[in-house]
C-alpha cells in the first residue's frame, strides 16, 4: 500500500506539470469534439493525430491520446441526448433514454447525469488500473513465447464471443485481419509475401492506413447518407442542469453497476466500452422493477450505460499496460504511439519508466476532472456546433484525415491504400460485418506470429510446448471452451437476443 501511494505521488508530480497539464487538457477538448461530431470516430482521430506525436515527448503524448480516448466516451453522449445520433459507437444505447428524457423538457439533467456517472466510473476504474497495475505486471514476467501467444489467442477468441452479430463473420473478420498483417516482408527470410511485386507494399500495410479507412472514411460514407432532416436536434434552451435528488437517487444504483460491469469488461480483450455499456443497459433493464419504462426517458438508461463506457475505456489501459497487448483498436494505435517513440509495451514499462507509467496513471484523475468541467457549462457551443450542415462538415473531416496519412510517410500510396480500405469498410457496414476484430487481429497478427516462432524455436520445432506449459495451456483451453460455447445453438441465440435488444 505504502508503495502504491509512493507511485501515485510520483505519478502525480510528472501529471501535474504544466506542459502535461496542458497536453491532457487538449486530448479532453479534442476527445468531446470528436464525441459530439458524429462521423469522425475516435480510431480514425487518435490515427490522425499519431504523425503529430513524433515530435512531443513520450510522456505528453500518450496522456493527450488516452484524454482523446475517454473524452470521446464524454461527447458521445451530448449528440445522444440532444441529436439522437451517437458521437460514438458507445454512446448507442445512451440515445434510446437520453434523447426521450431531451423531448421531454429534461436534457440538462440527462446530461448532467451522463457527465456524473462518467466522472465517478472514470475515477474508479483509474483506481483499478492503479491497484492492479504491480500484481499484473509481476504475473507478465512469467509468460513467455507460448503463453503470450496463448493469450493472444484468447484475445481474438473474445473478439469474436463479443462482437455483434455472426459468429461466423466475426471469425472471417478475425482471419482477414492476421492475412492482411503478414503482407509485406517475411520477419526473418526478409522474403516478400502478397505483395505482387508491388515495391509500396514491401513493408506491409501501415496500420494507420486500415484504421482510418474501416473507421474513418467508411463512418463519413454512411453519415452522408443520414439526411439532415432526420437529425432530431432539440432546439429548446437547455436549462435546469444541475439533477434533482430525486434523480441522483435513482441513478445511484445504476452507476454503481455500471462502473462493476464496465470495469470487468474494459479488461478482457476484445470488449472494451461498446460492450461494456450495451451489458449495463440489458442488465439494468433486466434488474429494473418496471424494465417496460426503458427507453421512454428512465434516469437509469443513461446513467449506467454511460458509467459502464468509462469504466471500460479507464480499464482498457491495464492489459496495455501491463501485458504490453492492445484489448480493442484505440489501444492497439497507443501501440503504434508507444513504438514510434522507443517503448516496448509490456510488464517492462512499469519497472524501466515508472514515471510514463504512473504520470499516465495520475492525468486520468485530473482529465476526467476536466470533462466535468468542460462538458456542462461549454453545452451551448456542442449544440451550436451540432447545427452545422454535415455537407459542410465532410470535406474539412477527408481533408485531415488525408493529410494525417500522408504525413505520416510522406506517401500518396498510403492515402490511395486507405480510400481502398474506406470502400472496404463501408461495404463490410451494409453487410452486417464489425470491422472491430478485423483491426484487432492486424495488430496482433506480427506480435502472435513472433512469439510463435520464438516459442517454436526454443522448443526445437516441438509443437506441443503450447498444451505442456501450464500456463499456456491454460489459456488455449478458456479459448476452446469460449468458442464452442459461442457455437452452440441456444447459447447463439441468447446472444443475438441480447444485441438485437
Amino acid at each position: 500500500m505504502t508503495d502504491l501511494f509512493a507511485n501515485l505521488w510520483l505519478g502525480f508530480s510528472v501529471a501535474a506539470h504544466p506542459y502535461n497539464i496542458g497536453f491532457c487538457l487538449l486530448g479532453a477538448l479534442v476527445g468531446t469534439l470528436v464525441g459530439v461530431l458524429p462521423g469522425i470516430g475516435t480510431v480514425a482521430t487518435v490515427a490522425m493525430l499519431l504523425p503529430i506525436t513524433f515530435g512531443l515527448p513520450p510522456v505528453g503524448a500518450l496522456i493527450m491520446l488516452a484524454g482523446i480516448y475517454y473524452g470521446a466516451q464524454y461527447g458521445g453522449s451530448t449528440t445522444s441526448v440532444l441529436v439522437n445520433i451517437p458521437g460514438e459507437a458507445t454512446s448507442v444505447v445512451t440515445c434510446l433514454d437520453g434523447h426521450q428524457m431531451a423531448r421531454q423538457g429534461r436534457a440538462g439533467a440527462a446530461l448532467s447525469i451522463a457527465a456524473i456517472a462518467s466522472f465517478f466510473a472514470g475515477c474508479v476504474a483509474t483506481v483499478l488500473v492503479a491497484a492492479l497495475g504491480a500484481p499484473l505486471t509481476s504475473v507478465a514476467l512469467l509468460f513467455g513465447p507460448a503463453e503470450y501467444f496463448a493469450l493472444m489467442v484468447l484475445g481474438l477468441i473474445f473478439a469474436v464471443v463479443l462482437a455483434k452479430g455472426s459468429v461466423l463473420k466475426a471469425m472471417a473478420m478475425i482471419l482477414t485481419g492476421l492475412l492482411l498483417s503478414m503482407i509485406g516482408s517475411d520477419l526473418e527470410t526478409g522474403a516478400g509475401r502478397m505483395t505482387f511485386d508491388l515495391p509500396e507494399l514491401s513493408d506491409g500495410i501501415g496500420f494507420a492506413n486500415v484504421a482510418m479507412g474501416v473507421f474513418g472514411f467508411a463512418e463519413i460514407i454512411r453519415n452522408l447518407e443520414i439526411s439532415q432532416e432526420s437529425r432530431d436536434i432539440v432546439q429548446s434552451k437547455i436549462k435546469g442542469l444541475m439533477p434533482t435528488r430525486q434523480d441522483l437517487v435513482d441513478a445511484s444504483g445504476a452507476i454503481a453497476r455500471g462502473t462493476i460491469l464496465g470495469s470487468l469488461l474494459g479488461i478482457l480483450p476484445g470488449g472494451g466500452a461498446v460492450v461494456a455499456s450495451f451489458a449495463a443497459y440489458t442488465f439494468e433493464k433486466r434488474v429494473s422493477k418496471h424494465p417496460e419504462r426503458f427507453g421512454t426517458g428512465v434516469i437509469e438508461g443513461v446513467a449506467a450505460p454511460e458509467a459502464a463506457n468509462n469504466a471500460a475505456a479507464q480499464t482498457s489501459f491495464i492489459p496495455l499496460l501491463t501485458l504490453g497487448i492492445p484489448p480493442n483498436a484505440v489501444m492497439a494505435l497507443m501501440v503504434g504511439a508507444m513504438t514510434i517513440h522507443g517503448i516496448i509495451p509490456g510488464p517492462q514499462v512499469m519497472t524501466k519508466q515508472p514515471e510514463l507509467f504512473w504520470g499516465m496513471i495520475a492525468s486520468m484523475w485530473l482529465g476526467n476532472l476536466m470533462l466535468v468541467i468542460i462538458n456542462l457549462p461549454l453545452v451551448g457551443v456542442w449544440v451550436s456546433l451540432l447545427r452545422v450542415p454535415y455537407r459542410l462538415l465532410y470535406p474539412s473531416i477527408i481533408v485531415f484525415c488525408c493529410i494525417g496519412i500522408y504525413s505520416i510517410n510522406n506517401s500518396p500510396t498510403d492515402v490511395v491504400i486507405a480510400a481502398m480500405f474506406g470502400l472496404f469498410g463501408y461495404w463490410l457496414i451494409k453487410h452486417d460485418f464489425e470491422p472491430a476484430p478485423l483491426v484487432l487481429a492486424f495488430v496482433l497478427g506480427p506480435l502472435m506470429e513472433e512469439n510463435l516462432r520464438r516459442a517454436m524455436l526454443i522448443a526445437r520445432g516441438d509443437a506441443t510446448v503450447f498444451v505442456t506449459r501450464p500456463i499456456s495451456a491454460g489459456l488455449i483451453l478458456v479459448a476452446l471452451v469460449l468458442l464452442v460455447i459461442a457455437a452452440l445453438p441456444m447459447i447463439r441465440k441468447r446472444r443475438d437476443e441480447v444485441f438485437v435488444e
